[in-house]
């Protein structure tokens, strides 16, 4: 903070943080003098534009078929998303020691690349895996938030993290467009999506008479429920 600025503001490689000043009213809708990564929506271009970004075991290591170092992918994965209006977070904070803090954020590559890493997750881990893992990354964003980062917890859940992502290499689409990053596209070398079980056409090779046990098996418990309540 300083005179010719109410704010307080910190930086580094994957954004920005505005609090104080007009913020302090979490009605106060934020002013665009607030911002510098990322363009007001009015100010966007009229035509969309696409982020292809590469993983390999779960790292991001190239944006548009060029391989580039995790500093410089955030860079320019930076500068892209945000001159189409993408990365602001308004949010409401729960602090450690109890306070309620409203905090605006500008995290123009870090939101795309989150977005990104989920989608490809999606496609080449399993069911179980990837449900559960969003209850591991909450854990350990609030071990980070809180300055656990060397603690015990967050090292074995390094090892949880480590090994879902071996098999999770791929690259990602993104269309970037008047403020919203859109998954359009994936492909896997690793993908566990196979088209004809997933097919609605004639080559669909799904049996679906083997789903009528299923149904009535997975069903049970809740019917047998359901009778004795009901009598």
């Amino acid at each position: 903070m300083k005179k010719s600025s109410p704010y307080s503001i910190d930086r580094n490689l994957l954004g920005r943080s505005i609090e104080a000043g007009p913020l302090e009213d979490p009605w106060n809708e934020p002013l665009e003098e607030v911002f510098l990564l990322t363009e007001a929506i009015a100010n966007t271009p009229d035509q969309p534009e696409y982020a292809e970004i590469s993983f390999e075991q779960g790292l991001p290591v190239a944006l548009n078929g060029q391989t580039l170092s995790p500093v410089n992918l955030v860079s320019q994965l930076n500068d892209l998303a945000g001159k189409h209006g993408v990365g602001r977070i308004d949010m409401i904070e729960n602090r450690l020691v109890g306070i309620k803090s409203r905090e605006i954020y500008e995290a123009p590559a870090l939101l795309v690349l989150i977005q990104a890493h989920r989608d490809l997750e999606s496609l080449t881990l399993t069911a179980d895996v990837t449900h559960y893992k969003r209850g591991i990354e909450e854990t350990y964003s609030q071990l980070v938030y809180n300055g656990l980062w060397y603690s015990p917890l967050k090292a074995a859940l390094d090892a949880f993290v480590q090994q879902t992502q071996a098999r999770v290499s791929g690259t990602v689409r993104i269309k970037l467009f008047k403020g919203t990053a859109l998954t359009v596209g994936r492909k896997s070398v690793n993908s566990l999506y196979t088209p004809d079980l997933a097919t609605y056409g004639s080559d669909d090779k799904f049996d679906h008479k083997a789903a009528e046990g299923f149904i009535y098996v997975w069903g049970l418990p809740t019917r047998v429920w359901s009778q004795k309540v009901r009598g």
